[in-house]
């Protein structure tokens, strides 16, 4: 899989991106990260990426025709056959899920565009395939969402985890469920102790009260 992060912020990605299951990914040559500053494709000699919006209001916004220029960096060549899907983080967007999540993990190349300041222009939305949020709330910018749902997502990709089992059994994976309560040694701690059942060695004790303790 390929993923392509459109991004004024480049940087905030590297710490993130370069340890655990994502560097892992990366190291088997199941990932490959492209990083696009926006930046980049500014008009004049300081690179203006926003302007004051239409109508008034507080705030700036990001202009469509820069974003349509490093978008075009991004998408593969129209020679070229390949499954593409571009994606706008905005709070207005469907809320991201495991569903969504294993959905994207399907498909070869992955763009992000990761709004900021105000807002981005809304004509941009016609130049992608659907808007995905993290929640109702608002952040600075759509770095950490796109960062959330790459991980989310990375993981699902067939060959990145070491047992197809870990991703099946994971929270959301099998019927919408969050995971049961976990618990490894000491057997008791300040007088708190493990569940009985778990102690049991009786499989079929212990997978009911996982699922007894999974949260849908």
């Amino acid at each position: 899989m390929k993923i392509s992060i459109l991004t004024l912020f480049p940087q905030m990605f590297e710490g993130v991106f370069s340890h655990s299951i994502i560097k892992r990914a990366q190291d088997k040559k199941l990932l490959e990260l492209e990083f696009i500053n926006i930046r980049d494709f500014g008009l004049g000699p300081h690179k203006v990426v926003d302007d004051t919006p239409y109508g008034g209001g507080v705030g700036m916004v990001i202009r469509v025709d820069v974003i349509e220029k490093a978008l075009l960096q991004a998408r593969c060549d129209k020679i070229e056959k390949c499954n593409e899907w571009v994606i706008l983080t905005d709070p207005r967007g469907e809320t991201f899920s495991q569903k969504k999540a294993l959905k994207l993990s399907r498909i070869n190349h992955l763009i992000f565009i990761c709004g900021h300041y105000e807002a981005i222009d809304e004509r941009v939305m016609e130049m992608t395939n659907e808007k995905l949020s993290v929640g109702n709330y608002i952040l600075t910018g759509g770095e950490i969402p796109t960062m959330t749902m790459i991980d989310a997502t990375v993981r699902l990709i067939k060959g990145v985890l070491s047992k197809e089992e870990a991703t099946k059994l994971e929270s959301f994976s099998m019927d919408s469920y969050l995971e049961h309560p976990h618990f490894t040694k000491p057997r008791v701690w300040r007088n708190k102790k493990v569940p009985e059942e778990l102690l049991s060695g009786n499989h079929k004790v212990i997978e009911e009260w996982k699922r007894k303790n999974s949260v849908s």
